[in-house]
Formats: C-alpha cells, sequence, structure tokens
C-alpha cells in the first residue's frame, strides 16, 4: 500500500487548508484512514480518523475545526482545516490501517501556520 499525501503550506492563523492524500496498492475492503501529525520536538499524535463505514473520531484540538472524509471508491482521505493555529504546525501524515491491523504511513506533508 502507497500512501501519498499533498495540500501542505504556510497560511496565516485563522486561515485554513486542505490535505488530501490518496491509496494505492492492495487496499482491503475494510480499512481505516487517518491524519496523524507530529511538531518539532513533539511525539506524534492522532488528529482524527475515518472507518470505511464512515465512522469518524477527532482529538480533542481538532473537534469543531477540522474535517475528515474520504472517498472509498477512489480510495481517497481529505482533511479540511479550518480555523488554523499556530499550534496545528506540524508534519501531517496520512495513514491506512487494513482490515489485518497493518498500519501504513505516507511520506508526510508540512503545515506551517504562521503570520
Amino acid at each position: 500500500v502507497q500512501l501519498q499525501a499533498s495540500g501542505g503550506g504556510l497560511v496565516q492563523p485563522g486561515g485554513s487548508l486542505r490535505l488530501s492524500c490518496v491509496a494505492s496498492g492492495s487496499i482491503s475492503s475494510s480499512n481505516t484512514m487517518g491524519w496523524w501529525r507530529q511538531a518539532p520536538g513533539k511525539q506524534r499524535e492522532v488528529v482524527a480518523f475515518v472507518t470505511t463505514g464512515g465512522r469518524t473520531n477527532y482529538a480533542d484540538s481538532a473537534k469543531g475545526r477540522f474535517t475528515i472524509s474520504r472517498d472509498n471508491a477512489k480510495n481517497t482521505l481529505d482533511l479540511q482545516m479550518n480555523s488554523l493555529k499556530p499550534e496545528d504546525t506540524a508534519v501531517y501524515y496520512c495513514t491506512l490501517r487494513n482490515r489485518w491491523g497493518s498500519d501504513y504511513w505516507g511520506q508526510g506533508t508540512q503545515v506551517t501556520v504562521s503570520s
């Protein structure tokens, strides 16, 4: 399984960004896709994830500001991020966990929130 993330960049506080991820390869019909992030000097943390069936879960820091969505037919994953804060600055990673519990990670995309 390969994951290709895109959409990162530099944005001012209060702004918005949309991250996208495309999965390819041998993907099980049932899986969970998600976004994680890692800020400088901090541990990697989950941002949000969504199952094939559409069940979502968000970190407290993302609730009310971020929206995760997926297109099962296209094997794509998006993360709409609004009201961005400087503390959202991090490398964001697209992930996929297949039905057998194997985890796959994309290469990461940098998000910088700064004035």
